[in-house]
């Protein structure tokens, strides 16, 4: 334990409201996470606006950079290891995330993602249909809100259908902050022995898909090594799904809370709006994974020594009064977005945006078309969330449709 320190997650308070309270002491604070580790935290639009420009100069992603993680200060059997210290494009810096992010970013392009827009509303279209076979009650989550991310993603990189729940719940477990470090360490081994073999199978049996192409790409030059395919396989299916799940989710939740909204969005067909919205309101993103600080350096006018851990809470920092002013904590999807930081900023702005952007628009808007009278079954404040500081969104969102009989 570190004296002194508040804690994060605090008990019996979620991690969006402990966020805001400590917002209240200064812009960054530091805290201490379970198992004891310190590390700090960015909580205004500011400070992680400076934070995000300043990566790979004063702040990189490459763990080896934390030497509480290497010195023995932290235990060895932390669980929160098996996504810090992961192999992936998302702990490379400088040169060697710029040339992984190159040979992912074409897949991801504006157009090529516009490609897959008749797909993903036939996915819709067909979610829809059991939805609405299921009847009132039905839980939107397994039954929409979650499969169809999967779906898509996986679709992208070519895993099977039967293959794809298997890495919806080791996903889950490695996020959940309450998850044991045996049981974090194992459900990794497992993932990451599942890419290899899927790296395998795509070499012997190539197919229309991503994955293939990177092993090619691998095969045929030096640029891409197995272990750095794995982890860029490690990476986007587990960021391309969860985050877009949870987005979906939240903003379920946030129209049913908001009918106003709901009823200006179905008329004036604003869910592009929506999404964004939502992105600020109640962002999937809790906290992203660390970085750490390459020289001393002062972020929001407060100093945090070199060697030091700092997440970036994107929940909080949209809801910053200083850049939305008196009305930062409502919905509002006719709000001015300009400010908004929802996919980052600077060399790490989020490669699968406009996916997402796509896949959630898509989404919603067929939902509320199909079942314009939706609401929820539940009371709001009954609907469970995960139990992470990484990723945060409903588990369970019962519904009633709103038809005839």
């Amino acid at each position: 334990m570190t004296a002194g320190l508040p804690a994060f997650p605090a008990a019996d308070e979620r991690p969006l409201d402990t966020c805001l309270r400590l917002r209240e002491i200064a812009p960054v604070v530091r805290a201490e996470f379970p198992g004891g580790v310190p590390a700090y935290l960015a909580l205004t639009h500011n400070a992680v606006r400076e934070i995000l420009a300043g990566d790979n100069r004063t702040f990189a992603r490459d763990p080896k950079h934390w030497p509480a993680l290497h010195d023995g200060s932290i235990p060895a059997d932390w669980p929160l290891r098996s996504i810090v210290q992961g192999d992936h494009l998302s702990t490379k810096d400088g040169a060697d995330h710029r040339r992984l992010r190159g040979l992912v970013g074409k897949a991801f392009t504006p157009a090529r993602v516009l490609d897959l827009e008749p797909r993903i509303q036939q996915l819709v279209d067909e979610l829809l249909d059991g939805v609405v076979a299921a009847g009132d009650g039905v839980d939107l989550v397994p039954a929409f809100t979650e499969v169809l991310p999967m779906s898509v993603i996986c679709e992208l990189f070519g895993v099977p259908g039967p293959e794809r729940m298997r890495l919806r719940k080791w996903t889950a477990t490695l996020l959940a902050h309450t998850t044991p470090a045996v049981e974090a360490f194992a459900t990794q081994k497992a993932l990451m022995a599942y890419l290899r073999e899927l790296v395998e199978r795509k070499k012997a049996e190539p197919g229309d898909d991503l994955t293939t192409s990177l092993v090619q790409a691998r095969d045929e030059g030096d640029e891409l090594t197995t272990d750095e395919l794995v982890g860029v396989l490690w990476l986007m299916l587990i960021a391309g799904h969860e985050t877009t799940v949870h987005l979906l989710g939240n903003a379920v939740i946030a129209l049913s809370q908001h009918p106003g909204q709901l009823e200006l969005a179905k008329r004036e067909q604003r869910w592009a709006d929506v999404v964004e919205e939502t992105i600020r309101y109640r962002h999937s993103v809790m906290m992203t994974s660390f970085r750490f600080t390459l020289a001393d350096v002062t972020v929001a006018g407060v100093d945090i020594p070199k060697g030091n851990a700092v997440g970036v809470v994107y929940q909080a920092c949209g809801l910053d009064p200083e850049v939305y002013g008196e009305t930062a904590g409502e919905f509002d999807i006719s709000r001015e977005q300009g400010a908004n930081l929802g996919f980052g900023h600077g060399p790490r702005y989020c490669i699968g945006a406009p996916l997402a952007r796509l896949e959630s628009r898509l989404a919603l808007a067929a939902l509320y078309r199909r079942l314009p009278d939706l609401s929820l079954a539940v009371d709001p404040d009954d609907i469970p969330y995960s139990p992470s500081f990484f990723t945060i969104g409903p588990l369970s969102i019962p519904v009633n449709l709103g038809l005839p009989g």
